[in-house]
């Protein structure tokens, strides 16, 4: 699959797992400890891998923006 292709996909499951996080830590009192869990620690794993994976793709682009000479 191509980077551009991989990063289309990536990109929304990213906001989509950032928004899971953000609602699930504000609603943590409400639902039961057992789905606060799933959705939250798991959520979190996943968002970290994915966060990782979107690293890896754009790593060309860091290296150009922070590495580049004065």
């Amino acid at each position: 699959m191509k980077r551009n292709t991989m990063l289309k996909i990536l990109n929304p499951l990213l906001a989509v797992l950032v928004l899971n996080q953000v609602t699930t830590a504000l609603i943590h009192d409400a639902i039961p400890h057992e789905v606060f869990g799933i959705m939250h620690m798991g959520g979190g794993f996943t968002l970290a891998g994915l966060a990782t994976l979107h690293l890896i793709l754009n790593w060309n682009w860091v290296k150009s923006s922070l590495f580049r000479r004065s």
